[in-house]
């Protein structure tokens, strides 16, 4: 693995800010990998390959139907497409230019319109839908978004991340209710989430999971729902799904990681806790340095541990820390969403004992020059 870094001058990199895209994700299992690569050196039909991991994941976790896609933000926009164009071939072929009457208007709440690496409103244009918000950006209700529901309306939309804004807004069940009042699908975006199933207990149509997060398969994304709703997202792929198409070796592997997922046994965020505490008495132990457990606050049962640097006993600016150590021969990542309140989080799920030592040691030697 090292000549990989020297044969391309890449530099290492410690992974303590979470299964982000920027960072590769996420390291698949040794099995998952072989059956991709597997894959890779055999040919399918592809169409039947496509229908046929779906219904197997789709008996792996009870729902009516499932398709395998690029990524979760692929699976957002062609789930968007897939509700407006339904059956009509002509608007498949004709999605961006089509002047056909037909419902386009997608609501979210306000809050939930955000930035994840790319902004959810591109996602929403991308599959020829017209972004309606509802609510503000600090509160949303059901009524606030019933109110927005038109004769214009295609679907409703509702993004499950801790990019969104958590308080004072409807529930998944809430949006759920209103959808079926109203005969309207409810798609769920729940990238990256960690029950495949709960959001379509609770009523939704199509939820859209990253392959490469909770999962941790190779880069795909994964959307199960209900029927006639997954059908028309496979007839993506004579439309924009063909800009966002899977390989076979994503597909199968996926297929196997999403069997491992549901039937091996998972880091528990006491066990996270458990192996972060060595890690969190050494930072304590470095002068104007706090450190804590914290939990995820989107109510995933992982636990982090939160990094407070006291700018006036350290005299560095946080920021400045964080870049020196993404700069060093082994960039290091923390998760930074709180960093101008001089305040971080290492994610220790994709991290080794021996990597939060490096970790440790490295903040030790930035604020107090190696003593």
């Amino acid at each position: 693995m090292n000549s990989l870094y020297e044969k391309y001058q890449l530099r290492p990199v410690i992974n303590a800010a979470g299964r982000m895209t920027a960072l590769g994700v996420s390291t698949p299992h040794p099995d998952v990998i072989e059956q991709a690569a597997t894959g890779l050196n055999h040919y399918f039909e592809m169409a039947d390959l496509v229908d046929k991991t779906g219904d197997y994941i789709a008996r792996l976790l009870g729902v009516d139907s499932a398709i395998i896609v690029s990524c979760a933000s692929a699976g957002i926009a062609q789930s968007i497409a897939a509700v407006i164009v339904k059956d009509d071939d002509d608007l498949l072929l004709n999605l961006h230019r089509s002047e056909k009457p037909v419902p386009r208007e997608i609501i979210l709440p306000r809050g939930h319109n955000v930035n994840f690496g790319a902004p959810v409103d591109t996602m929403i244009t991308l599959g020829g839908g017209k972004v309606i918000e509802a609510g503000f950006a600090n509160e949303c209700s059901a009524t606030q978004l019933a109110t927005k529901i038109t004769p214009q309306t295609a679907a409703i939309l509702y993004i499950k991340s801790h990019h969104t804004v958590q308080k004072s807004m409807l529930t998944v069940a809430e949006a759920a209710r209103i959808a079926q009042e109203h005969q309207l699908p409810l798609i769920v975006d729940a990238a990256a989430e960690e029950d495949l199933t709960l959001y379509y207990r609770l009523g939704a149509d199509l939820v859209i999971y990253s392959g490469a997060k909770a999962i941790e398969g190779p880069t795909s994304g994964l959307v199960i729902g209900k029927q006639p709703y997954v059908n028309w997202v496979k007839r993506q792929s004579h439309g924009i799904g063909r800009a966002m198409k899977i390989g076979k070796e994503g597909i199968l592997g996926l297929t196997l990681a999403i069997e491992r997922y549901i039937t091996n046994k998972k880091e528990s965020g006491a066990d996270m806790v458990a192996k972060m505490t060595p890690f969190i008495d050494r930072l304590n132990r470095i002068k104007g340095v706090s450190a804590k457990v914290v939990w995820d606050s989107s109510g995933r049962d992982i636990a982090r541990a939160e990094i407070t640097f006291d700018e006036q006993v350290i005299g560095k600016n946080t920021f400045d820390i964080l870049a020196q150590l993404r700069q060093g021969k082994t960039a290091i990542y923390l998760r930074e969403y709180q960093a101008n309140e001089g305040k971080v989080e290492a994610d220790i799920r994709s991290v080794t004992a021996a990597q939060l030592n490096t970790i440790a040691s490295e903040i030790r030697r930035l604020i107090m020059g190696g003593k």
